[in-house]
């Protein structure tokens, strides 16, 4: 107890930079550990295997997918109400019962073990609220976010990665691998969570800047939507469309690189996101630099219409042979990741400050991810029943069209909306 105290004292009283370096540390170490308890089991193929005339690795993200987006409905509720005592033991807790889903996955047989799955995914789609509870309300958030958002970058290729190495340098067997691989995680997460509960609350001044960060109840929570409802609709349809395409790209990784000539390169996995997280890092992270909340926000929003301008362009420029295949993968990553981190770090949290609305943060980012991942769910079906001729690579360059044109429309639409918000709360002002 005494050395957290005087950790805490030291972030309190040491220079921005010590304790923003402290802070991506530990909400990073914390996240990529997550990852490893949620995502190894896309590196294997399950090849020949199905079930009810399905690909077996579908059934086996669908049913994860179900969980998780099931969790994050949840999470409208439990994130936006939790109070700072909790959150420790609620990550060790939720982290722990996915691991244990791991264990059922691997000891229960094929093709019964599918259902582990859903249990897996159920308390994961908690965690990033939790986390980012320690991060959010302050003057550097943008950096902060930044640098925990590069996690989900970067930590999906690197834990799917150490799969591969298991399955194919040590003989494990896809069933085994993923609780493996949240073995060896075991520690980092617990360091992870060690040194996010010494973080201090946010300040004076953080709170005069940003808006105090409060628990929201029920009736609180649908005063919120009532005051901004054509807004949230309109940026969560455009999450929806990112998510959709981002889960594609992560889940099916392996078949599509292996579809553009990298099968023979896992390391592609790793190798091919390093650079989005750090081109991604370095602008979002810039976005604290400017102070002025209103500027800010429309700044936002137009890096969200810009990802879907990149993507919409450079799938195009792949189709007409103009952009190599590993190119192309890399780009419309970097703009998709664009327009997806600026959610979980900017957009909500200059929202919030721009109309000086006390709140937190975790219900606007649950609302969007508990549709998103309805709308992931609903496509990998659609996937399979409705498009099942299509290769991964086809259907992933319609979705990479779809993503773009719905986000650079939708996001017009957005900007209009919250500037004739703004003038109508201040003639109510005046």
């Amino acid at each position: 107890m005494r050395s957290q105290s005087k950790i805490t004292r030291w972030l309190s009283d040491t220079n921005g930079l010590n304790f923003s370096l402290y802070c991506i540390a530990a909400a990073f170490v914390t996240y990529c550990s997550m990852y490893a308890f949620r995502k190894p089991f896309t590196a294997g193929t399950f090849e020949d295997l199905t079930l009810w005339g399905i690909d077996y690795k579908i059934i086996l993200i669908t049913t994860q997918v179900i969980g998780y987006m099931l969790s994050k409905f949840i999470g409208i509720k439990v994130v936006s109400e939790m109070g700072h005592g909790s959150r420790i033991r609620s990550i060790l807790a939720l982290i722990g019962i996915s691991w244990v889903a791991l264990l059922i996955f691997g000891l229960v047989p094929y093709p019964f073990n599918f259902i582990a799955l859903f249990f897996n995914g159920l308390p994961l789609g908690m965690i990033w609220g939790i986390v980012f509870s320690f991060l959010e309300g302050r003057r550097n958030t943008e950096l902060l976010g930044a640098g925990m958002a590069t996690s989900f970058i970067v930590s999906s290729g690197f834990v799917k990665a150490v799969g591969k190495v298991l399955t194919d340098s040590y003989g494990l067997t896809e069933f085994w691998m993923p609780f493996a691989v949240g073995a060896i995680f075991v520690p980092s997460l617990f360091l992870g969570v060690w040194m996010l509960g010494k973080i201090p609350p946010p300040t004076p001044e953080d709170k005069a800047e940003r808006t105090e960060r409060v628990p929201m109840n029920r009736k609180e929570r649908r005063q919120f939507f009532k005051t901004f409802a054509p807004g949230i609709v309109l940026v969560v349809t455009i999450y929806i469309a990112l998510t959709i395409f981002r889960d594609v790209r992560d889940n099916f990784a392996v078949e599509l690189w292996d579809a553009l000539g990298y099968g023979e390169m896992p390391s592609i996995l790793v190798t091919a996101e390093l650079p989005i997280a750090a081109t991604v890092l370095i602008l979002v992270a810039a976005m604290m630099f400017i102070r002025s909340n209103r500027l800010a926000f429309y700044t936002n929003l137009f890096i969200i219409f810009a990802g879907g301008v990149l993507v919409l362009l450079t799938t195009w420029g792949f189709q007409t042979g103009w952009i190599p295949p590993g190119a192309w993968m890399i780009i419309i990553g970097f703009g998709m990741y664009l327009a997806y981190i600026s959610y979980h770090t900017m957009l909500f949290e200059r929202w919030i400050a721009l109309f000086r609305y006390r709140s937190n943060i975790g219900y606007l980012m649950y609302v969007a991810d508990a549709f998103g991942y309805l709308g992931s769910v609903g496509v990998l079906f659609f996937k399979n029943f409705g498009a099942s001729q299509l290769s991964w690579l086809s259907f992933f360059t319609i979705c990479a069209y779809a993503m773009g044109i719905t986000t650079i429309l939708l996001s017009g639409l957005a900007v209009l909306y919250f500037l004739k918000k703004e003038r109508n709360m201040n003639r109510r002002n005046a």
